[in-house]
Parts: structure tokens; sequence; C-alpha cells
């Protein structure tokens, strides 16, 4: 297998404050298994890589601007954040990506939906600029990146989860994630043959 990195982007979802951080929305649930996971070196590591090859990086951040944007009240998720949405606000200190992946080489978009695909310009930046495979990093696997990868799959896009670069609340659901993308996608991979192939 191989890709020409020209037509591949890295897609790296909800690495925000409120995310994966203690002092986070979702810190509870997410912060410590995120840092027992080692994760985030991982996948600071593979974007810079496949930064250097001159892949685009595209952050997703779920944001609730004023007015609650494109946010529908539809899931025991979704009325959460609604409830507090002041957190997510674009300025508000947990909407923003973590130290350790703020670059300015990177692009951000926002939305108030699950995959990062929806209710963004994100797809058409990728068809603007002849993207045809993207490598999803972030968290939870379960969540967003599972969310993200069936939806660019349904776009036409080929879509790699980077294996070892997300992560889940749990070991469990982070395997039963996997697994499931294992057949709704092009297939997960290692970050590691990922930036050997390219």
């Amino acid at each position: 297998m191989t890709f020409n990195a020209a037509r591949c982007a890295v897609l790296a979802l909800h690495w925000q404050v409120n995310v994966i951080k203690p002092e986070g929305f979702f810190g509870a649930m997410l912060a410590e298994p995120v840092a027992a996971s080692g994760v985030v070196e991982r996948a600071v590591r593979f974007h810079e890589a496949a930064g250097a090859t001159g892949m685009p990086l595209l952050f997703t951040r779920f944001t609730v601007p004023a007015g609650e944007g494109g946010l529908v009240r539809n899931t025991g998720f979704m009325n959460a954040v609604a409830d507090a949405q002041d957190a997510f606000r674009p300025d508000a200190p947990g909407a923003q990506l973590i130290p350790e992946m703020r670059t300015p080489a990177a692009q951000v978009f926002d939305n108030q939906k699950l995959s990062g695909l929806a209710g963004s310009a994100l797809p058409q930046w990728l068809a603007e600029h002849g993207i045809e495979t993207v490598f999803v990093t972030g968290v939870a696997t379960n969540l967003t990146v599972e969310q993200t990868a069936r939806h660019g799959t349904d776009l036409g896009l080929t879509v790699h989860p980077v294996r070892d670069c997300v992560a889940a609340a749990t070991p469990e659901a982070h395997e039963a994630s996997l697994a499931n993308m294992a057949l709704a996608t092009a297939g997960p991979l290692d970050a590691a043959d990922v930036l050997a192939w390219l």
C-alpha cells in the first residue's frame, strides 16, 4: 500500500481542553484514561511527521456559538453540552486546542456536530484541495472518531483511523470501536506504518 501525500490529510478531532484535560467538561470521563494511554504524545509526533511530508493538518473543535449555531438537541450528549454551552463558546478556555497540539501550520474547523465532517466547511475544503485519503486522530475513539470515519467513508473518502493516535474512556470501548471501523472504513493503521508508506 502506498499513499500520495499530496492527496492526503490528517483529521485531528477534538484535541480540546474540554475533552481531555481534567479541568474540561468531559475531564472526569476522559482525562485519566487519555493521560494513561500516552495518546497525546504519540499523536503530536504523528502530526509533526505527517506535516513534514507536506500533508495538511486539520483540527476540528466542538464549539457552541451564541444562538447555538447548528447544534440540535437530539441526543443525551447534545443536551449535555447545550446545557453547559458557555463552556463551549469558541473563545472559552475549554474550547481551545490543548497546548501540545497548537501549531501555526494547522487549520481549525469548528462545528456543533459529533462528526467533524458535519456542519462545517471541512468537506468543501477537502474537495477543493483534492484530498482523497484522510488519517484520523482524536478522542474519543467511539464518539467523534468513529462518527467522522463513517461519515468520511460515506462522502467517498478513503478513511484510515490511526490506531495508536486515538483513545476512549475504556480499553473495551476503544477496541470495540476499532473493530467497527475495520469493517466500516479502509481500516485502522498504526502511525509508524502510515509514515513508512508515505
